[in-house]
């Protein structure tokens, strides 16, 4: 069985800048991982610049399949040259991770990374590669169900308030820190948002650095699929809601007249709850067989907002609140593939007028889900009906 690759990343900006100069990028589809972390020369903007530009090279040239000798020639050729110091200098970490559970490691001049496995740390084993007159190390590894990958950019070693460094908090503390907290039932984000917490704690939450956890964990797939809104022909009310409830993990419904089309297809009834947890979100409701059913456009809107919340915050509580919007960004933030059922009809109930406005807005906030859903790393599909 391929393991998906459950993944986060975070990232604290230098205290005074407006940038960080650190940057992640990420790409994963049903052959492959890969994941570009790279650290631009000093900070700011100019630092900013030289990682994205190495970050964004690296990903497009592994993924499609390019060797590492020729991307880290392109990026020594592109980066350009620091005025100042006549260097153009990025460093980069790149894990690519097969449809066979392999995990091919690149790192040029950054920390080594952190694999965990069964709870404690091993070593990964390198070889040393010179790719036009930089060291480059290089290493495989044929990954687990929960085997765990992190690695950081500099700020996260030596983290420290004030301007010395912190010689208590090298690469081998950081890596028992890792094997204490770190347990099999924790995701990807709860790894990432309990390492870098603490290094925003250790500077006195005013970072001397930019510093950037990026986790990988590989996990058993989860499938969710999301149906809303009432198909184009009352004939595939039947066919949407056989495929709803075919091969699916978790199953979620949005919209009234949808989780109608629903109970009715099951031969069950739509029960109806009262309570509000949160005064912006409408209530849930209740269909036998189905995971969640919620009220529709607005209850994705803020199911948006908090995915997009995700990235931005050390702080997962939103998964412990019990809205209608929470509930449905924590189910699929669990996912490994997402099918979202997008119905296209226009709801006659309502006026003329607001026909088209209606679908345009669903449409436009079933666009935006799927953009936030690849973004954190999901596999989304979706079909129209």
């Amino acid at each position: 069985m391929r393991y998906f690759i459950d993944f986060a990343s975070g990232s604290l900006i230098k205290y005074g800048e407006e940038l960080c100069g650190d940057n992640v990028e990420f790409y994963v589809d049903n052959d492959m991982s890969v994941a570009v972390l790279s650290d631009g020369l000093s900070s700011g903007v100019k630092a900013n610049i030289l990682a994205t530009l190495t970050s964004t090279i690296a990903l497009t040239m592994i993924k499609n399949g390019l060797t590492i000798e020729e991307t880290v020639e392109t990026i020594i050729q592109t980066l350009p040259v620091d005025a100042q110091k006549n260097i153009a200098y990025s460093t980069f970490t790149i894990v690519k991770i097969t449809d066979h559970n392999k995990a091919y490691i690149a790192e040029f001049d950054g920390p080594e990374t952190f694999f965990l496995r069964r709870g404690q740390i091993e070593r990964i084993h390198y070889t040393e590669t010179n790719i036009c007159g930089k060291l480059v190390r290089e290493a495989s590894i044929d990954l687990k169900e929960n085997d765990v990958m992190v690695f950081v950019s500099d700020g996260a070693l030596y983290a420290s308030a004030g301007q010395s460094l912190n010689l208590n908090w090298k690469w081998e503390d950081i890596a028992k820190h890792l094997k204490i907290n770190v347990r099999d039932s924790m995701s990807a984000l709860d790894i990432k948002n309990n390492l870098l917490g603490v290094c925003d704690q250790m500077y006195l939450f005013e970072p001397g650095d930019d510093t950037t956890v990026c986790v990988l964990k590989a996990v058993k797939p989860k499938k969710v699929k999301l149906f809303t809104g009432p198909p184009t022909h009352k004939e595939d009310d039947a066919k949407v809601v056989h495929e709803l409830m075919n091969n699916a993990d978790i199953r979620i419904v949005s919209g009234g007249t949808t989780s109608q089309i629903v109970a009715r297809e099951l031969g069950v009834e739509v029960k109806s709850s009262t309570e509000i947890y949160d005064k912006e979100v409408p209530p849930i409701a209740y269909i036998q067989g189905v995971d969640l059913v919620t009220e529709g456009v607005l209850t994705l809107s803020k199911t948006i907002d908090r995915l997009k919340s995700l990235s931005k915050s050390l702080d997962s509580d939103i998964f412990k609140a019990k809205d209608g919007a929470s509930q449905m960004a924590k189910l699929l933030y669990s996912a490994s593939h997402i099918k979202l059922l997008v119905g296209r009809s226009l709801n006659i109930a309502n006026a003329e007028s607001s026909f088209q406005r209606d679908l345009e807005l669903r449409l436009h906030v079933v666009g935006e889900l799927e953009k936030i859903l690849v973004k954190l790393g999901k596999i989304v599909t979706v079909e129209y009906y």
